[in-house]
């Protein structure tokens, strides 16, 4: 093998932690380069249109290989969905509990881990993996609702001066969810239905919604290192923000894969408690939350993909 060649197969086989480093070490890359405002501010705007497209497009390619006649919904996701409400309300309730600013920050953290719905991204690599991408599509859409329901009617609790009603926060929620899982979902089911021709086409077209989720994901990963490095959260209360997080992201990989496999869907199972849409998290931290809380969406993405390149890694040993 050439060493062209060695090099391609490195990088096909080391993608996430790559894609991670990338991440980071472009924002600095960029903050050392002398740009001017406009170049920033263009920047800035370029991401956050850039980000939910790839999003959108993966998401897409990932359910155009899916039957949605054949998603059911099964026992494990009642599980993970009853999971999701009893954690985040206890752990609401443990806010009013436990006074201090920095304590409640942390459990606050906690709450979004917890809450957090599936990631879209989910899908991309449980196919890379070998698990059912069906139960883990059923997951998703109903762990958005479960998310989009439960949020309203417990944060009040956390922050009675939210000043929103049930159906505000729900049709807010909804109005986030929509356009990255509902909208692709139904249009890759479009394609199937009335263009088989380029459905074909498109399913030909191998590992294309992996290889946007790495885009996606430097991207990611440098807004992520844009929000710690401008965050004012104190060391210690940043310390606390760090274990709490792993903490949940390994708890739900732990218990999601445990779950999973007493219904035989072990890696499915996995993915949809452990990998979350971070880019929600952040939402939520800053619009229902302290908004110092939205550094948890950043934290659990490095966790997440980091659990996922080594997910990566043992498959690829096997």
């Amino acid at each position: 093998m050439s060493l062209f060649s060695k090099i391609i197969e490195f990088v096909k086989d080391w993608a996430l932690p790559i894609a991670m480093i990338i991440g980071v070490l472009s924002y600095f890359v960029f903050q050392w380069c002398d740009f001017s405002l406009e170049v920033r501010a263009f920047a800035n705007d370029f991401v956050a249109v850039v980000q939910p497209v790839l999003l959108f497009f993966m998401l897409f390619l990932s359910f155009c290989k899916i039957d949605p006649k054949k998603i059911r919904i099964c026992k494990w996701h009642l599980w993970f969905a009853l999971l999701q409400s009893v954690s985040f309300t206890l752990l609401a309730f443990a806010v009013k509990i436990f006074p201090g600013e920095n304590t409640q920050i942390i459990i606050e953290c906690a709450m979004c881990c917890m809450i957090c719905p599936t990631a879209t991204a989910a899908v991309v690599i449980v196919d890379k993996l070998g698990g059912n991408k069906l139960s883990l599509v059923a997951n998703t859409i109903l762990s958005n609702m479960v998310t989009s329901i439960v949020v309203p009617i417990v944060v009040p609790i956390v922050n009675p001066g939210i000043g929103m009603s049930f159906f505000q926060s729900f049709f807010i929620i909804i109005r986030q969810v929509f356009p990255l899982l509902v909208f692709p979902f139904f249009l890759a089911w479009a394609v199937r239905v009335f263009f088989p021709r380029l459905l074909e086409i498109l399913l030909k077209v191998k590992d294309l919604a992996f290889y946007l989720w790495i885009v996606a994901l430097v991207l990611a990963l440098a807004v992520t290192t844009k929000a710690l490095v401008h965050s004012n959260v104190s060391v210690l209360c940043m310390v606390g923000m760090s274990v709490v997080t792993l903490f949940c992201c390994l708890f739900q990989f732990y218990f999601g894969k445990k779950i999973g496999g007493l219904y035989n869907d072990r890696i499915s199972g996995g993915q949809a408690l452990g990998q979350k849409s971070t880019v929600f998290m952040i939402w939520m931290g800053a619009t229902f939350m302290n908004p110092v809380t939205a550094v948890a969406g950043g934290l659990y993405s490095i966790c997440h993909n980091t659990v996922n390149s080594y997910q990566l890694y043992k498959k690829r040993r096997q």
